[in-house]
């Protein structure tokens, strides 16, 4: 049998592994965020809520509604919006992540696997750890960029029109569109350097949390490598990337929702730098965790969801453990 015909009866995940590993984590990431949106949607709500910068600039028109929590936001939204709201902007967030997990996954375990290196007995230094994940967050949201901001700014539609505000889309479609003819290539990437600056943070938090306790707990207990050590780990990275990660995300948020001129600069902040002193100036060091709680409650529930999807679909398709 030639060499050719060896590789083409190799199974898929062998033939081309990265390309398959990129699927596989879509696919994950695809489940956790169907079954977790309605939270992100409450989170974005809640960290645009009181904006200081937006008060002094005189943007806000018609009579604004206040959110007291995660719960009441939710059941305003209902209420007011209807349940279908709740997913409103679901599908931009769908494309986000088959690029952002698709890629970020791929990068890590490159970088662990092939550029970094792990040691003889396959355990990952702690640091390795580190800068695999902060590296692989910030590539997989760059490359995200452009469909984070559709999917927050169609996130906010609904509040707009309770505030009497003109819907400014009327599909993920024209969102890009209407964005990429009033800003440009540039415009797409509005934002995109919070947006990068969190994604390290929450991929420190959640790629660097779950290799590493996984693999402690693979090697310094009697666990094995099953559902119950992917939980745990899943658990445990839930909770790190929201610490780490929500200052940087009600960053991001308000960037991105801000409004922009013709080309595409924005009104309210100059730079993310801006928007941080800006937002702790008006409302305070405790405003950069608004949201903190359905962020970690989304996290929590996404993480063991992806984390559990994407070990079992990897083993199913006989690739090897994460």
């Amino acid at each position: 049998m030639s060499p050719a015909e060896d590789e083409k009866s190799l199974p898929l995940p062998e033939r081309w592994p990265r390309a398959s590993k990129f699927a596989l984590s879509a696919c994950a990431a695809a489940v956790a965020e169907l079954v977790t949106f309605p939270l992100d949607l409450t989170k974005t709500r809640l960290q645009v809520q009181g904006e200081a910068a937006v008060h002094r600039n005189g943007t806000v028109t018609g009579q604004t509604v206040p959110y007291r929590g995660m719960l009441r936001t939710a059941v305003g939204i209902v209420q007011e919006e209807g349940l279908r709201k709740l997913w409103q902007g679901a599908t931009p967030a769908l494309y986000r992540h088959i690029v952002y997990s698709g890629v970020r996954m791929v990068a890590y375990e490159h970088l662990r696997d092939s550029v970094l290196g792990r040691a003889e007995d396959e355990s990952f230094p702690f640091w390795k750890a580190v800068v695999g994940g902060m590296s692989a967050g910030a590539i997989g949201q760059f490359f995200a960029s452009p469909t984070d901001l559709v999917k927050v700014q169609m996130q906010m539609e609904g509040k707009r029109k309770l505030e009497g505000k003109p819907l400014r889309f009327r599909g993920v479609h024209h969102a890009f569109m209407k964005i990429l003819s009033e800003g440009g290539i540039r415009g797409l990437w509005a934002g995109w350097v919070p947006n990068v600056q969190r994604a390290a943070l929450v991929n420190m938090g959640d790629l660097t949390t779950y290799d590493s306790v996984k693999h402690f707990l693979l090697l310094n207990t009697p666990l094995v490598d099953n559902v119950v050590t992917h939980s745990v780990a899943s658990c445990c990275s839930g909770l790190v990337a929201a610490v780490l990660g929500t200052p940087a995300d009600v960053v991001k948020t308000r960037i991105m929702n801000q409004p922009r001129d013709k080309q595409g600069r924005g009104l309210l902040y100059k730079s993310s730098t801006d928007c941080l002193v800006q937002t702790v100036q008006g409302e305070g060091f405790m405003s950069l965790y608004k949201g903190f709680i359905p962020t970690w409650m989304r996290m929590a529930p996404w993480s063991l969801v992806f984390w559990l999807t994407y070990e079992q679909i990897r083993r199913i398709c006989g690739v090897s453990s994460f």
